[in-house]
């Protein structure tokens, strides 16, 4: 939960005080002195600036100051709004030993530094301790923010969209033995009701009277119940006539099934294997708030993967829902399974454009680590250059891998039309080429297994669950359907 926030034009000498400035900006910051500094303060200032020291602090009784002195000149391939991002995030760890309860924070520098600075501080506030006996209060009850009225629409934003991002991180945090499948519907149906979309969540029969057996497949070993949830938003002012759907992957918990996880601590953090999913909830609930004139249909087929007396064998073959046949060798490649059916029924509604997010591949992580998301477009060049621009915006990364035909070869089936895995070469994009067979409309891929889950904080990231993907996508529909 975020403290609360509000805009302030003038300094209150009373409560402790957060100044940040670029470093070569000192002197103006000294020359105007917004921050009713003493005559021997700023030369403190002045001298912290010349030995390039970042942060020092004026001790004033209670209420002390802090000056946050940033370089202008960010490192190669940084943008400066993530230097302001990422200092304000660390600043937060920073502070956090004071234990102040309120906090007014200062910032000379343009909006969008001013914002992103923001957002890195409040990011890195996130705390899960629902299993905690002795939870941690949250470390500031108000903070205040020193800027004109007018940014109150920045804050009013960024408040929604980190609400959004605390949602989606608790729901990655849960255990799997809390968030079921059933549960995750539950939750998705209340969040519906809470924010302004529809929201249906289909049981079991009907699942199966839609024959979607890749979900059915995977389910097949748990005692638990698959869901499917449809959300959708649809305002009167929707620009776009026909729909973009995203679809996320909801295994609530991956064992690998029959083909059980082999390697050290490969299933300790299996409950983030619903991070698609967790993300286009909470994609929706920001959309539903911002109120973004899109027509956006949401698309979550959720299960979890057990090794039970019924699970799906290697070698086994299923009949998709629509209709093609796969060869399973290994249970553990499942999220495609159940995601094949999703991007197969997205058809009906003859979209605009599909996302799917999924924490699809090892394979992916391999490649880039934990520091961007693997992408793949069957779109035209503006989207992605729309995509590339949020990316640049928001610093969540993606790296762009081929859909080349060839690799349609590696999951080629010697008794099926197409079989579940190609082997160790080229993970990633096997496993994206499979999912492309569902397509037949503008599609976007994240693999986002490398990034979904922090085991060590970083940035503006807590340990657990990051919700890396849901800021990329919000900018993207921000700047592509507010403004048609």
């Amino acid at each position: 939960m975020l403290p609360k926030l509000s805009i302030n034009k003038i300094l209150k000498p009373d409560i402790p005080t957060l100044a940040v400035i670029k470093k070569e900006e000192a002197e103006s910051f000294i020359l105007a002195n917004k921050a009713g500094l003493s005559a021997e303060e700023l030369n403190q200032v002045k001298w912290h600036a010349e030995k390039d020291i970042d942060l020092f602090r004026i001790f004033r009784h209670g209420a002390d100051i802090f000056i946050h002195l940033i370089k202008d000149k960010p490192s190669q391939g940084t943008n400066f709004s993530e230097v302001f991002r990422t200092q304000g995030a660390l600043m937060y760890r920073s502070l956090g030993k004071y234990k102040y309860e309120s906090l007014q924070i200062y910032v000379e520098a343009e909006e969008d530094l001013k914002s992103a600075y923001l957002e890195g501080f409040l990011l890195n506030s996130y705390q899960f301790s629902k299993f905690k006996t002795d939870p941690q209060s949250h470390q500031y009850q108000a903070i205040q923010i020193i800027a004109d009225k007018s940014f109150e629409k920045v804050i009013e934003k960024q408040k929604i969209i980190i609400e959004s991002i605390f949602m989606v991180r608790d729901w990655i945090n849960e255990p799997g033995s809390e968030l079921t499948a059933v549960e995750l519907g539950k939750r998705i149906e209340e969040l519906g009701k809470k924010s302004g979309f529809t929201a249906e969540v289909w049981q079991k029969s009907k699942i199966k009277s839609l024959k979607m057996n890749g979900l059915l497949g995977v389910n097949r070993g748990s005692k638990n119940p698959p869901t499917f949830s449809v959300l959708e938003w649809k305002p009167e002012n929707a620009v776009n006539k026909k729909p973009l759907i995203l679809v996320g992957k909801g295994v609530v918990f991956d064992t690998g099934g029959l083909s059980l996880k082999p390697t050290p601590n490969s299933m300790d953090y299996m409950k983030s294997d619903m991070s698609g999913a967790a993300i286009v909830a909470g994609v929706f609930q920001a959309v539903s708030q911002l109120k973004i004139p899109v027509h956006l249909i949401g698309l979550i087929p959720a299960t979890d993967n057990r090794p039970g007396e019924d699970a799906i064998l290697p070698g086994d073959i299923i009949k998709m829902y629509d209709g093609t046949t796969v060869e399973v060798l290994n249970t553990d490649a499942e999220g495609r399974l159940i995601l094949a059916d999703a991007l197969a029924y997205a058809k009906n509604y003859q979209p605009d454009l599909v996302i799917d997010l999924a924490t699809l591949t090892g394979a992916a992580s391999v490649a880039i680590g934990k520091y961007g998301m693997v992408a793949f477009f069957k779109t035209g060049e503006e989207i992605k250059q729309s995509f590339i621009r949020a990316s640049d915006e928001t610093s969540e990364r993606f790296v762009e891998f081929p859909l080349w035909d060839d690799y349609a070869e590696l999951i080629k089936s010697d008794i099926a039309e197409i079989k579940n895995t190609g082997g160790r070469d080229a993970g990633a994009i096997t496993a994206a080429k499979f999912l492309e067979k569902f397509t037949d409309y503008p599609w976007i891929h994240f693999d986002i297994a490398g990034v979904s889950f922090a085991h060590q904080e970083y940035k503006y990231y807590p340990k657990g669950g990051t919700a890396i993907g849901l800021r990329l996508i919000i900018n993207y529909l921000i700047q592509n359907y507010s403004t048609k």
